[in-house]
């Protein structure tokens, strides 16, 4: 039987709206064991609706908890561990900032753990990166914008200002040290390095190595938001002061991460939305590679 013309116009259904939230806190393996943020037990924290999962164009969601802590309303994620195997990092990625973006997120912090390349660097210290080296070999992993996206300052200062201010209360009297510079060597894993990868790494300039910040520094940038990231020293890599230790590294992820947890929730509650002190929202031009004409002069500097 032909359809009638009342079913040739049905459309497929709209796709769920996004709850908005201007902030977004990117979990990694700091926080992996944690229930967070609702196993924290704080009393300003309040989950407002856990595993959600949104459809989107590059495939379904991560599972998502929206949250608020005092007055900031956040979306939370475990970037790390939940991907199944037929989910490339790559679309894994797209899918969260594709949700981000429909969201409003205008400022993000992530967290992880990194191994030290740089000798000086010891066991549970924490930095907050202020550069990157992409060694992936993910190419163009992008949500289909046509911007040109300028790294020049990839890392939000504000946003490292916070989060340094809030882990150095956390961690008084700890004796662990909080550093607001740093290279982040990014490799695609899951694999460790080998020693003479980890050499090479040091002579290009790199101080820890990790797996998160690519491509998620390029996709907070194309969404227009600023983007932090606070990382916390849980193994020597290959050939740097004596060989990592599977039961030190399993034993820095599960003690520290209520510490990782409050840290990222501190320095949330601290947060502007608006960009006060960078140029992080501003670092995203029109592409030249267009077949319309430009004017040079009615480009903006920077």
């Amino acid at each position: 039987m032909a359809a009638s013309s009342e079913e040739k116009e049905k459309k497929a259904p709209e796709p769920e709206p996004v709850a908005p939230a201007p902030f977004a806190l990117i979990g990694g393996s700091s926080t992996f064991s944690l229930d967070f943020p609702g196993g924290l037990g704080r009393e300003d924290v309040r989950v407002l609706e856990r595993d959600v999962v949104y459809e989107t164009p590059f495939g379904p969601s991560p599972p998502m908890t929206l949250a608020e802590v005092g007055d900031k309303r956040f979306w939370t994620v475990k970037m790390h561990g939940w991907r199944p195997p037929h989910v490339s990092r790559a679309d894994a990625s797209r899918q969260l900032f594709w949700v981000l973006r429909e969201a409003g997120v205008v400022r993000i912090y992530a967290e992880g753990g990194v191994g030290s390349v740089n000798r000086l660097l010891e066991l549970r210290d924490v930095i907050i990166p202020d550069d990157y080296i992409d060694y992936t070999m993910r190419q163009d992993v992008s949500l289909g914008s046509p911007s040109l996206l300028i790294m020049r300052d990839p890392i939000c200062p504000t946003g490292t200002e916070i989060l340094a201010r809030a882990a150095r209360r956390r961690l008084e009297g700890t004796g662990r040290r909080v550093f607001t510079r740093g290279v982040y060597l990014v490799t695609d894993g899951r694999h460790f390095e080998s020693r003479a990868e980890v050499q090479a790494f040091r002579l290009m300039g790199a101080d820890v190595i990790g797996q998160s910040l690519v491509p998620e520094v390029y996709l907070a940038r194309e969404i227009g938001a600023c983007y932090t990231g606070l990382y916390m020293v849980v193994n020597y890599a290959e050939g740097v002061i004596r060989d990592w230790r599977h039961r030190e590294l399993a034993e820095i992820f599960y003690e520290e991460a209520a510490t990782i947890g409050h840290i990222l929730l501190d320095a949330l509650k601290e947060s502007p939305e608006e960009a006060v002190g960078c140029r992080c929202r501003t670092l995203r031009k029109e592409t030249l590679l267009q077949e319309k004409r430009f004017d040079p002069s009615t480009l903006e500097e920077g």
